[in-house]
């Protein structure tokens, strides 16, 4: 076996594995869905809620996230260091600011009277919290994991012929993106 084929091999195993992961948080988020959908037939339940503006921002954040990441994979497979990084840079900083709107998001939720516990929680509010701070916690893997891309890539790690550090960071990213647009979706729709 070359070490080519080494190579190939390797990237396909890492990449199962990150599908089996991502499987296994969507099925999580899944979960909580349906949950979400059983709970919204109680007598308590706000079908008025409106979601924050802040949150429609951040999701227009992370669907550009998602396309410079894609932007980064493609420029590292023609060797283009420079536009590489660029695009790499850009999605931190849009992943950032997709964290900075979500937090804005939960205080425009509190400006309108709905608080996660205590009293004055409500079980939607409660839902809203849980679903939106389980997906900051997997943006904030997704975060740590693009940091660590991108210090392989200014170490030179990356090339045409070895670019499976970013091919793994850009499925992660893109599955979060999905997953974010499907939760915001759900939210906003499903009431």
């Amino acid at each position: 076996m070359t070490i080519q084929e080494h190579n190939e091999r390797k990237a396909r195993s890492y990449k199962l594995l990150l599908l089996f992961a991502m499987i296994s948080m969507f099925m999580m988020f899944a979960g909580l869905t349906s949950a979400y959908l059983v709970s919204s037939s109680r007598k308590d339940w706000i079908h008025t809620m409106v979601l924050p503006s802040a949150f429609t921002i951040s999701t227009i954040l992370i669907v550009l996230s998602s396309i410079t990441i894609h932007l980064a994979k493609k420029a590292i497979q023609r060797d283009d260091r420079k536009n590489t990084t660029l695009f790499l840079l850009g999605t931190l900083v849009l992943g950032i600011a997709f964290i900075f709107f979500q937090f804005k998001g939960f205080s425009q939720v509190v400006e309108m009277g709905y608080f996660f516990t205590g009293s004055e929680s409500t079980v939607t509010s409660s839902f809203l919290y849980v679903l939106t701070i389980l997906h900051l916690a997997h943006l904030v893997a997704g975060l740590i994991s693009l940091l660590i891309i991108i210090y392989n890539h200014f170490k030179q790690k990356y090339n045409s012929t070895q670019s499976t550090g970013i091919e793994l960071g850009a499925m992660f990213w893109h599955f979060l993106d999905i997953l974010w647009v499907y939760l915001f979706l759900f939210l906003y729709f499903v009431k």
